[in-house]
Formats: C-alpha cells, structure tokens, sequence
C-alpha cells in the first residue's frame, strides 16, 4: 500500500514508472489492458464477467433508448461499458433488409489507471492506492465517500455507490492477478477485443494492429491513450478506436485534474512566506 507521501512526492516526479514511484522499489512489470474496438461484437460478456467476479450489483436491466445499451456509461456498479454507437454508414455500405443505412461501433469501456492519476492525487484517507502492478485500487474499508475522486477524474469513470456511499470502480482484478490469472473480462471475452499483459507488449501489438488495418483500407483507426507524454502520462487502459474518440464519448485531450497542484502549492508557500515575513516587518517596525 502506497503512503501519503509517496503520493505526495508523486506530484512532482516525472511519471516514467507509477508503481517505483508510488514506493515499489521491486515489483513486476506494469499490466494492463489493450482493448481493440474493431473486432468488438458487443457480446457484453466483459460486463457480466466483471460483475460476477467482483459481485458488483445489478445496474438497470432495461434498454436505454440508446441503441442496445442498457448501463449508459461507467460508474460505481458499471466497471466495464459496452457502448453501442449508431452513425451513418458508409456510400458504399449495403443496407439492410429494412432499408436502414446505419453502422455500428462497439467500445467495451473501462478505467483508464492512468500513470498520472487524478483521483488517487486527491484522496485524502489513502483509500485509492497504487498497486506493485501500476494499477489504480479502491481500498473499500478505508474509503470515506467523500466524491474528492469523482469529480477529479478526467474521464467520469469513479462513482459513488447509493447504497454504501462509498467509490467504487474497475481494480482491473487485482485479486486475480496477483494470482497470475487475467482479468475476468479479458478471460471471459470470445473475439480477444480486449487484451491483458505487460503494457510494454500491448502497445507493441497495438501498434501492429493500426499498421494492419490501415494496409486493409480502414486510415481512421488510431490508438488512444497509448502515449506516456499525454496529459494523463499515458492510460494503464487503452484502446484501438475507428472514429474520433468524441463518437466514442472519450475526451480528446485528457488532462490530469492535479497536473498543477505542485505549481499551486508552491506559489502559496511563497505567498504565506511573503505575508509571514511581512507581519514581521511590521512587527519589528511596531517595537521601534
């Protein structure tokens, strides 16, 4: 478990390793996930793998009116999100038996464990803590539900859950594996859209798959959240998308919420300096 200053000192450390950062002097290689969106059937296996593992509740069972999502988006009970995204289709495309010329995306969304995470930075009991694996965790016992993370989150990922009052969200299994097996939703997903294993190697892989799919025609398919110099040094979760990520509901530019929390608490010890010293000049100049 990291300690407060080791998050504290993380403010101002260049993000090049989250967990020797965070006090790991010997851990294993960072892990995390590779979801790659163009070979997504919106199965929704992820999410009811994810909820049974984690026995993470029942949220809606009813259709939404957006397409086939049931769960809108990321929250205290959703970890992982399917999205369904319904635009045009293509000139070329065929339409169906109905006439409709829609296309669909699928995205199985998820927290980010970013290297520069906001939620962890504002945490005021600790319960957010940095794993040896450079993943993000909430330590439910130790969680105050005071929404500090909520709101610090880049991405709206964290929620507060109404029946506990605490934040929950994805811990990308951490109990799994530290035991040496994959995520349950990365196990239980049947056309392997999402992937698990050292960061270092699925950006590699990802990085062949963008090479392979523009080679096959498809120019719009990108990484995101793949670049450790982005504003939230790069996602511990990241994702091959076939449009901007805005049709994906994703920010295009994530920046970490405390990114300038290091500049702010510098510029006010220097302000309480300057008043301290000023009280004592005027003291010193009482006296006389």
């Amino acid at each position: 478990m990291t300690s407060a200053a080791s998050r504290l000192r993380g403010l101002f450390v260049p993000p090049a390793d989250p967990a020797a950062r965070a006090g790991y002097a010997d851990h294993p290689p960072r892990v995390g996930f590779f979801t790659d969106t163009s070979v997504c059937i919106g199965c929704k296996a992820c999410e009811v793998a994810c909820k049974e593992w984690n026995a993470v509740p029942e949220d809606g069972i009813s259709l939404s009116g957006m397409s086939y999502d049931n769960t809108v988006g990321l929250s205290a009970s959703t970890w992982r999100h399917v999205a369904f995204i319904e635009r045009p289709a293509g000139p070329d495309a065929d339409t169906g038996p109905d006439g409709h010329d829609l296309s669909w995306l699928m995205a199985s969304d998820v927290c980010k464990h970013c290297t520069d995470a906001a939620c962890l930075d504002v945490c005021p009991t600790g319960a957010l803590m940095r794993t040896e694996f450079g993943t993000v965790v909430v330590q439910d016992d130790i969680c105050n539900g005071c929404g500090y993370c909520v709101s610090a989150c880049p991405f709206g990922v964290i929620g507060r859950r109404p029946t506990d009052g605490g934040a929950h969200k994805c811990t990308l299994c951490y109990d799994r594996i530290g035991d040496g097996l994959k995520p349950a939703c990365a196990k239980a997903c049947p056309t392997e859209s999402i992937q698990f294993g050292p960061l270092d190697e699925l950006r590699e892989i990802a990085q062949r798959r963008v090479a392979e799919l523009h080679e096959t025609g498809q120019s719009e398919a990108r990484l995101y959240g793949e670049d450790p110099a982005d504003g939230v040094g790069g996602f511990g979760a990241f994702f091959l998308l076939l449009d901007e990520p805005e049709v994906y509901g994703l920010p295009p530019d994530p920046q970490a919420t405390t990114r300038d929390l290091g500049r702010m608490w510098r510029h006010a010890a220097l302000a309480a300096a300057s008043l301290a010293a000023a009280v004592i000049a005027a003291s010193m100049r009482g006296r006389s």
